[in-house]
């Protein structure tokens, strides 16, 4: 996490509420890493360039479902889901259910 005071106050208020709801054995865990909030940056960089042009989304669930499909195909792009012998096609198909 960046030094943003708003990503440690959602954090915060994640943690009390579940802290209230009895679930204090998942507690978020808050880390400033100097350099990861770049490298996180560098790796959306390529999901901002293909939804820029889209003019927005209007329904949530679109939304989630388009960068999850998005984010996925570059994961098999990058090789970080790498199965050997599997093409990326039927890796994404496999995810996608």
């Amino acid at each position: 996490m960046d030094k943003s005071g708003a990503n440690r106050a959602g954090l915060t208020n994640t943690n009390l509420y579940l802290l209230l709801t009895g679930y204090w054995w998942s507690f978020i865990e808050i880390l400033q890493v100097k350099y990861l909030n770049n490298i996180i940056e560098q790796d959306h960089r390529f999901i901002k360039r293909l939804t820029r042009p889209m003019m927005g989304f209007k329904a949530f669930h679109s939304a989630q479902a388009t960068l999850e499909g998005i984010e996925t195909a570059h994961l098999i792009r990058k090789g970080q889901l790498n199965q050997e012998g599997v093409p990326a096609y039927r890796q994404f198909m496999a995810l996608a259910g």
